[in-house]
């Protein structure tokens, strides 16, 4: 039988206080040590308002200093995985090879699912090309089209006024992951005869195109995603496309090779978070974990900022006014309790 000596218990309950103190010492969170949780900027309208209602609840329920982070898409997916920015309040799945690294190596973790059942998007073109509008003496210009595959035929309807003997296609801006994929289905298709690929500076471009034509009555093609403001406001149909596979997607989303048509693969919306601040800050993830918004309620909110010209901040403060029901499921009471009170001051 082993002895147990009177030194022996005092060393053991030293080591025993020593955890102790240690245990209680540790080291603080993210938000309570001080730092600053930066935030990706997003510059289309449904992550710009979902970043500024991450930010509200971080500032006002946890007691976070935050700052919102300009940058390219690329540039700033990249600084997450590096850590120099902390969240991505809306990311879009299976559309970024940055963050597939990131997850891959471990940098980045994806949290929640913001939109239930994942995004929507494709090629549109307005109802009225298809089925006109007698309200607005519109009639049909192209009762028979249905799909991109029959879009050869048509390109003197969405004809290019740069370049008369072709059609335009409204892509997204540069830069965007979308814009990617959509010049990879220009050449799956095999349109780049017949049709222009045109790129809008920006998002806010590319709206204004779309709002345009549509008021005009006047024919455009173009791609779009839900949720967005502008598919709430106007009716548009969205041609069909090339069966989904993952093969062929695949070689969408690789520049490299020859690409296959495909439709495109539902995303879904979640929160991205650099790793440190995933494991800094659990109460901060479980919130990203809940967060969530009906598609048609998103949209409202989202063409609010768009037909009232109101930013993100402003509309965010008014959902958390109008929608306690909601946001509520989200946190705690404690923390409700202190968001609300934040927004009081």
């Amino acid at each position: 039988m082993r002895r147990i000596t009177l030194a022996g218990v005092r060393i053991a309950a030293a080591l025993a206080l020593t955890c102790a103190a240690t245990s209680s010492f540790a080291a603080p969170g993210w938000c309570e040590a001080g730092k600053t949780v930066k935030l990706a900027q997003i510059t289309w309208e449904s992550g710009a308002l979902m970043t500024e209602m991450v930010r509200t609840v971080l500032e006002k329920g946890y007691g976070c200093k935050t700052e919102v982070v300009p940058g390219a898409t690329a540039a700033t997916e990249t600084a997450l995985t590096k850590n120099d920015l902390q969240v991505w309040a809306e990311h879009w799945t299976g559309r970024s090879p940055i963050v597939a690294r990131g997850l891959t190596d471990g940098s980045v973790k994806l949290v929640g699912e913001l939109i239930p059942g994942g995004d929507k998007e494709g090629w549109y073109v307005p109802d009225y090309v298809i089925n006109g509008d007698a309200k607005r003496g519109i009639k049909p210009m192209a009762p028979q089209l249905r799909s991109v595959a029959q879009l050869p035929q048509y390109k003197s309807l969405f004809t290019d006024d740069e370049e008369p003997g072709k059609g335009r296609f409204y892509n997204c801006p540069a830069g965007w992951d979308c814009e990617r994929f959509n010049n990879r289905l220009l050449t799956a298709y095999k349109l780049g005869d017949d049709y222009t690929n045109f790129r809008p500076g920006t998002g806010g471009a590319l709206d204004a195109a779309i709002a345009s034509a549509y008021e005009r009555g006047k024919p455009i093609l173009f791609y779009y995603w839900q949720p967005a403001g502008l598919m709430a406001k106007y009716r548009f149909v969205q041609l069909e496309s090339a069966p989904y596979s993952d093969a062929c997607w695949n070689t969408i989303a690789d520049p490299k090779g020859t690409p296959c048509a495909s439709a495109f693969k539902v995303s879904h919306l979640k929160v991205a978070v650099s790793t440190p601040f995933y494991d800094a800050e659990p109460d901060a993830v479980a919130f990203f974990g809940k967060v969530s918004l009906p598609l048609a309620l998103d949209e409202q909110l989202v063409q609010q900022m768009h037909d009232k010209k109101l930013d993100a901040s402003t509309v965010a403060r008014t959902f958390f006014e109008q929608h306690p029901e909601i946001w509520k499921q989200w946190v705690t009471p404690e923390v409700a309790a202190r968001v609300q009170a934040g927004l009081r001051t």
